[in-house]
C-alpha cells in the first residue's frame, strides 16, 4: 500500500514514514555521537569563561557537557534539581474539554487514553531537563500502523545534538551531517524552554548560574580533601645527631616516608622519630563553611529557600513558608509543560485522528485545590444544607474521593435505616426486610384493635395515598407553609407591647400583662394535627397531610 500523505497543523503535506521514524536518533561516526568531553575536569576560571562565551556565540557543545558533568560530579545540585523536576513530574494531569458537544468530548476521550501510560512519569522527567540547561527537545515516535496516528513513545534527545539559529538566537535546530543546523521535521519533537531569567534561551538554564559557583565549591572541596589527607595523620619529623653523614640523614628520611605509607621503619639507635599532632578543625571549617554556603545559594537559585534541604533554624514554620515559595516555582514549571504539550503533543494527536479543529483539549498539570479540611469542610456542609442550602452530591464525594456508587451497589446507610433493605442488598436483606414489615403490620393492626379503631385498608379513598420517602417532609413543609398567620396573634402583642414601652423595665411589665390576652389557640391546634398526621404516617406507612382525615 502506497504510503499515503495527510496535512498537518500548518497545512503541509506529510508521510507517514515521516511520522513514525526517527530523524534525531544517536549515530556511529556522525555528529550525533553518544561520546563527548568532560570540560569540568581542570576547569580553570578562564575557560569557564571561553566555554560561556561561545555557547552565546552560537556553539553551545562545551557548556551543555559541562552542565552535564556538573550533574555529575555535585550532588547538591543533583539533590535539588531532582527534586524540583520530579515534583512536577508526578503531579496530576486533567483534561479539559473544548466544549460539551459530542465532538469536543470525543477528542477529549483521546488524549485521557493517550495519558493512561505507565512510562508518562519519566518521559516527563525527561522533558523537564531543561530546568537546568534552558531547553529540552523530545522526538516523539508515532505508531501510524493501525487506525490512529498514536504517539508510541517519546525519546529524550541528547541537547548537544542541537543548536540556535545564529540570526536570531531562540530558533531550535538539529545538527544534521556535516554538522550543519537544520529545521526540526514538524510534529515529531517537543520543544520544551524554561527559562530562570529573561534573555536567549542558552542563557537561561540554571546551569549557567551554577556552573560559576559549582567551580568555586569544586577548588575548596579539592582543597578539602588535600588538607585532610595531610593532616589527618600526625607530623613525622625525624632528628639526626650533629655528625651524622649524607648517607645516615637519607636512611632518616627513608624511614620517615615508609612511616607515612607502610606505617613500619627501621633506623640506627643514633637516630629519633617525633611525632607532632596538627591541630585540624580551624582549616577544616574554613573548607566546610565555604561548601555549605555555595550549597545554600544553589538551594536558593533551584528551589527557591533552603529549609526544605537544609537543617537551618527557625523549625517547622519557617519551613512552612519556604515550602509556599517552592510552590510558586512548581505551578509556574507546571503551567509552562502544559502550555508546550498542548502545543506540541496534544494539537497534532487530536488533528492527526480527528481532523483540524477550531478548539483543541487542554492540559491542566497541578495540584488538585485543597480547600478546607475535612474537619471544617463537612459540619460547614451539613449546616449550610440545614440552612436551605443546596450541594451537588458529586461536588461533595468529589472533595471527599468517594466515586459515585453504582446503580446495584451495596450503600451505606445511617443508623436508623440498617433495618430496611436497600435497593439491591441480596435476596438475604429482602427476606429480612419482608420479615420486618410484616411484624411491624401485625405490631400495627394490634394496636388499633386494642384501641378500638377502624383498620386501614390500603384500598380506601383516604389512604389512597402510599407513604414516601419524604412523607414526614412534606408535613413539615405543609405546616410551615403559612406560619406567619399562625404566629401573628402570639407575637404582635409582643411587638405591639415592645414599641409602646420607653424602657426595658416597663417592656418587663407590659409581658407580664399580655400572658392573658395571647391567643395560642390557632398554633395550638396546627400542632396537635400535624404531630397527629407525622405520628400516623410514621407508624402506619401512609402519607396523611396536615388537616386529612383518616
Amino acid at each position: 500500500m502506497a504510503d499515503s500523505t495527510i496535512l498537518g497543523l500548518d497545512g503541509r503535506p506529510m508521510k507517514r514514514a515521516e511520522l513514525r521514524g526517527e530523524v534525531a536518533g544517536p549515530t556511529t561516526t556522525g555528529v550525533r555521537t553518544i561520546f563527548g568531553d568532560h570540560p569540568a575536569a581542570g576547569v580553570t576560571p578562564a575557560r569557564m569563561a571561553r566555554l560561556l562565551r561561545e555557547a552565546e556565540e552560537g556553539d553551545p557543545l562545551a557548556y551543555l557537557e559541562l552542565a552535564e558533568d556538573i550533574e555529575e560530579r555535585d550532588l547538591h545540585y543533583l539533590g535539588v534539581l531532582g527534586t524540583r523536576r520530579r515534583s512536577v513530574a508526578q503531579l496530576e494531569i486533567q483534561v479539559d474539554a473544548a466544549g460539551d458537544d459530542a465532538e469536543a468530548l470525543r477528542d477529549a476521550g483521546l488524549v485521557r487514553d493517550w495519558l493512561d501510560r505507565d512510562t508518562l512519569e519519566d518521559e516527563i522527567f525527561d522533558v523537564l531537563d531543561a530546568i537546568g540547561k534552558g531547553f529540552s527537545a523530545t522526538e516523539i515516535v508515532w505508531d501510524t500502523a493501525g487506525k490512529l496516528f498514536w504517539p508510541a513513545e517519546l525519546k529524550r534527545r541528547d541537547p548537544r545534538w542541537f543548536g540556535f539559529d545564529r540570526v536570531d538566537g531562540e530558533t531550535l535546530k538539529l545538527r544534521g551531517e556535516g554538522g550543519q543546523l537544520v529545521d526540526l521535521a514538524p510534529h515529531k519533537f517537543v520543544v520544551h524552554r524554561v527559562a530562570a531569567k529573561s534573555g536567549l534561551p542558552i542563557r537561561g538554564g540554571l546551569a549557567r548560574a551554577v556552573c560559576w559557583w559549582w567551580m568555586f565549591k569544586h577548588y575548596a572541596a579539592r582543597d578539602w580533601v588535600v588538607f585532610c589527607e595531610v593532616y589527618g595523620q600526625p607530623i613525622r619529623v625525624g632528628k639526626y645527631h650533629a655528625g651524622a653523614t649524607a648517607e645516615e640523614k637519607a636512611v632518616l628520611l627513608r624511614a620517615v616516608g615508609m612511616i607515612g605509607t607502610d606505617a613500619a621503619a627501621i633506623m640506627p639507635d643514633s637516630m629519633m622519630i617525633e611525632f607532632v599532632k596538627a591541630e585540624a578543625a580551624r582549616g577544616t571549617d574554613v573548607y566546610q563553611r565555604l561548601c555549605d554556603w555555595i550549597d545554600q545559594q544553589v538551594s536558593k537559585a533551584v528551589l527557591g529557600q533552603t529549609t526544605t534541604t537544609d537543617a537551618i533554624s527557625g523549625g517547622h514554620a519557617v519551613a512552612q513558608e519556604h515550602r509556599k515559595v517552592q510552590e510558586d516555582i512548581e505551578r509556574a514549571d507546571a503551567r509552562q509543560l502544559a502550555s508546550t504539550l498542548n502545543r506540541d503533543l496534544i494539537r497534532p494527536l487530536v488533528a492527526f485522528n480527528h481532523g483540524p479543529r477550531d478548539r483543541y483539549p487542554r492540559l491542566r498539570i497541578g495540584r488538585a485545590d485543597q480547600g478546607p479540611p475535612l474537619a471544617e469542610l463537612m459540619p460547614a456542609t451539613k449546616t449550610f444544607v440545614e440552612l436551605g442550602g443546596k450541594v451537588g452530591m458529586s461536588t461533595v464525594r468529589d472533595r471527599l474521593g468517594y466515586p459515585d456508587p453504582d446503580s446495584d451497589e451495596e450503600l451505606l446507610r445511617p443508623p436508623a435505616q440498617l433495618a430496611m433493605a436497600p435497593p439491591g442488598a441480596g435476596a438475604a436483606a429482602e427476606r429480612d426486610a419482608a420479615a420486618g414489615e410484616t411484624e411491624e403490620e401485625t405490631a400495627q393492626q394490634a394496636a388499633r384493635q386494642a384501641r378500638d379503631e377502624p383498620e386501614l385498608d390500603a384500598g380506601d379513598d383516604s389512604i389512597d395515598r402510599l407513604v414516601g420517602e419524604d412523607s414526614i417532609d412534606r408535613l413539615v413543609e405543609e405546616m410551615t407553609a403559612d406560619w406567619e398567620p399562625q404566629l401573628a396573634p402570639l407575637v404582635g402583642p409582643v411587638l405591639a407591647a415592645a414599641a409602646a414601652a420607653d424602657s426595658f423595665e416597663a417592656f418587663k411589665a407590659r409581658l407580664i400583662d399580655l400572658v392573658g390576652d395571647v391567643d395560642g389557640g390557632a398554633l395550638a391546634d396546627r400542632l396537635a394535627r400535624s404531630a397527629f398526621g407525622g405520628r400516623v404516617a410514621g407508624a402506619g406507612g401512609l402519607a396523611v397531610s396536615e388537616g386529612e382525615e383518616v
